[in-house]
């Protein structure tokens, strides 16, 4: 196997790609365009996730075909290329190009019955649920923004009222940052900077695959 080439960031084509993509998203485009998707978006991100390996692991590079079996949206192309890297499942590191630019990520995605009761019982215990607020608020004191799945009202067994229960109501727990068109994601120092996002990140990653990494 060929290995990847050096990362030198994203090519202004790349974001031009996935403008034109959103604005005509059908087959014949992607097929006229197939080459643009090769050589600007994905051979950049495998290069990428190729760079920060040997900190994080090996990444999953997302296909660009969308699941429509049970969509109301039937387009077929996703309007993003996303990379995950795994340290539990659904547990880790994120990173995606698009339209709109770059934004890095992580946290939890989804979690099985079994593996959302664990963190959740984590979040309900005193000493550490305090751990995970002080590290939420610390990512949010550095820009970070969080987010994820919840439910609108209490999960089963816990009380309205109590004192994480908003961290409770979450079914998937991710938290993200936008480099946007930032020059430097045209540059080979986006490496870093995604270094350092989910570096920033690791605190948050490792107390959730502590709760969830030995689950089946």
């Amino acid at each position: 196997m060929t290995a990847p080439a050096s990362f030198t960031g994203f090519p202004e084509a790349a974001l031009d790609f996935y403008d034109d993509l959103e604005v005509d998203n059908t087959k014949s485009f992607w097929e006229a365009h197939r080459h643009v998707h090769a050589e600007s978006v994905k051979a950049p991100m495998v290069a990428l996730t190729a760079a920060l390996e040997s900190e994080f692991g090996t990444a999953k590079v997302f296909r660009p075909y969308r699941d429509v079996r049970f969509a109301k949206d039937k387009t077929p192309y996703k309007t993003h290329q996303g990379a995950f890297v795994g340290r539990a499942p659904a547990t880790g590191w994120y990173v995606e190009v698009s339209a709109r630019g770059v934004r890095t990520g992580g946290g939890f995605y989804e979690a099985s019955a079994h593996r959302l009761a664990a963190v959740r019982a984590a979040i309900d215990d005193q000493r550490t649920g305090a751990e995970l607020e002080d590290l939420l608020a610390e990512l949010v004191r550095r820009g970070w923004d969080v987010g994820g799945d919840r439910l609108r009202t209490k999960p089963r067994g816990y009380e309205v009222d109590h004192p994480r229960i908003d961290l409770l109501r979450h079914r998937s727990l991710v938290l993200g940052r936008h480099h946007g068109f930032e020059p430097v994601i045209h540059t080979p120092e986006l490496a870093d900077v995604v270094r350092e996002d989910w570096r920033e990140l690791r605190p948050i990653v490792e107390w959730i695959a502590a709760r969830t990494d030995t689950l089946e």
